[in-house]
Formats: C-alpha cells, sequence, structure tokens
C-alpha cells in the first residue's frame, strides 16, 4: 500500500456519521474533525439551538447537520434514524458521545455513599449506559441493512479502575465496556463481519463537567484531585480533546477494517502506571 492508498482510507467523502453527545467539549472536536475530513455528520441534540453556534465553525469538504433527538428516547430516535435517512442515504457511523456525571451522584465530605439520592444514581447509569444502547441498536438496524457500519462507543478510563466518589459513573462506563465487547461479537456472528464496534477510554481532559473538581475556582491551580492525576499520569498532563482524534478516525475508517471489540486508552499512560 502506497501513501495516496493510506491516506484515502482517512477520506471520508460519501459517508454519513452520527453523533450523539456532539456539542461538549470532546464531541465538538470530533465533529469538526470528521467535517475536515469530508463526512457528513448529523448531530443528535435535544436542543437543536446549542448546537448551532458549532455548525458556524465547521470547515472543510463534509457538511453538517442538526437533527433533534435524546438518546434515552427510542422513538425520538427512531424519528432521528428516518432523518439522517432521508438527508443522507444511509448512516456508516455512530459516534455514542452522549454521557456525563451528576454532582448527586457523586461523594464528598457533605454526601456519603449511603446518602446518594436514587435519581441520581439512575441518571448517570441511564445516560451512560442505556444512552450508548439504545441509539446503537436504532442506528445500528440500519448498519445491519447495509451490512456494514462502524459503531464507536466513548468510555473512560474510571471503567478500568474505578475511581474515588464516583462510583455511578465508573459502574456506568465499565458497562459501556462490556456492551462494545459484546455487541461487536453479537453483530460480527449474527449479521455481519463487517460491522463493527469498537470504543475509546479518554483519560483525563479538562471539561465543563471535572473542570473544578480537578482546578481551583479562583486561582486555576490544581486540586488536591488534579494534581494526583498528573502524578500518576506519566505524559504529566491533561489530555487536550484534539489528542482523541487519531483514535477515533482510525476507528472509524477502513483502516481499522480488522479491529473491532476493543477499548483504546486514550490517557497519557495513565493505565500503563503502577504508581511506582
Amino acid at each position: 500500500m502506497d501513501l495516496k492508498e493510506l491516506t484515502q482510507l482517512y477520506d471520508f467523502a460519501g459517508r454519513s456519521v452520527v453523533i450523539t453527545g456532539g456539542t461538549g467539549v470532546l464531541g465538538q472536536v470530533i465533529t469538526r474533525a470528521l467535517v475536515g475530513c469530508g463526512a457528513d455528520v448529523a448531530l443528535l441534540a435535544r436542543d437543536p439551538d446549542k448546537a448551532k453556534n458549532l455548525l458556524s465553525q465547521l470547515s472543510g469538504s463534509g457538511k453538517a447537520i442538526i437533527i433533534e433527538g435524546d438518546a434515552l428516547n427510542k422513538d425520538s430516535l427512531e424519528r432521528a434514524a428516518q432523518q439522517v435517512v432521508d438527508q443522507f442515504g444511509r448512516i456508516d457511523c455512530l459516534v455514542n458521545g452522549a454521557g456525563g456525571n451528576h454532582p448527586q451522584a457523586t461523594t464528598r465530605p457533605d454526601l456519603s455513599f449511603f446518602d446518594i439520592p436514587e435519581e441520581a444514581l439512575r441518571f448517570v447509569f441511564e445516560l451512560n449506559l442505556l444512552g450508548t444502547v439504545l441509539p446503537s441498536q436504532i442506528f445500528g438496524k440500519r448498519m445491519v441493512t447495509q451490512g456494514e457500519g462502524a459503531i464507536l462507543n466513548v468510555s473512560s478510563m474510571s471503567a478500568f479502575r474505578p475511581l474515588t466518589r464516583v462510583l455511578s459513573y465508573s459502574a456506568a462506563k465499565a458497562g459501556v465496556n462490556s456492551f462494545t465487547q459484546w455487541l461487536a461479537v453479537h453483530l460480527a456472528q449474527e449479521y455481519s463481519p463487517r460491522i463493527r464496534v469498537n470504543a475509546i477510554a479518554p483519560g483525563f481532559f479538562l471539561t465543563e463537567q471535572n473542570r473544578f473538581l480537578l482546578t481551583d475556582k479562583e486561582t486555576g491551580e490544581l486540586s488536591a484531585r488534579g494534581q494526583s492525576i498528573i502524578n500518576h499520569t506519566p505524559m504529566h498532563r491533561f489530555g487536550e480533546p484534539e489528542d482523541l482524534l487519531g483514535a477515533v478516525l482510525w476507528l472509524l475508517s477502513p483502516a481499522s477494517a480488522f479491529v473491532t471489540g476493543i477499548v483504546v486508552p486514550v490517557d497519557g499512560g495513565f493505565s500503563a502506571f503502577g504508581g511506582v
């Protein structure tokens, strides 16, 4: 394979991608990269107005549309899937980026494990795990009809090593890892070996969700938790959203045609470090 052929593997022209959670910090960077590589991207958003600002920032040979939809509502997802097919003709890839935590599902000095509200636990479990399973059902069904496609889930370092305080988030992301492997095998064996399912597991990135857990709101200095993370990350920094792009493009492209059922850490070496 020469350089031209290798480069063409990452040309997404004529291919459509659905992204849930595309308006988040990490989702926006993934969206920009895919449009820049020629993909037609459908951003699934509960609040379409929130995504409009992102559209004005995009450049490249691809195009993006906003589709109203809720990753936790199958009827909403069915309507969204039909709109994507009407617009782009097919669904080649799905990025399950919807996820997050809830302050009331995180232990702290004034909130013990024993007092965490049930509704907060359910919110985190459903958003991260069910919010990955349901879109995979609805959009994955279109891939079965085509006989090919790629699903990319977003896991977390906390799925491998449960992190203190974020019990439900860690458990839910561990579920995403298990689901990724299960679905990869199921789709390949029961439907088509050309439908692949993989995941990325980001390490520690500063997002709106965790910024003031890892840094001091007033000074911007690292919190004790943030410093502990840096101390256990061999590359000695937090990740930048762009650090995800190599793994994302690889797992969505034909360059990974023989890769399914894996979870790729993008973590600066955090998962490899034993602490000494």
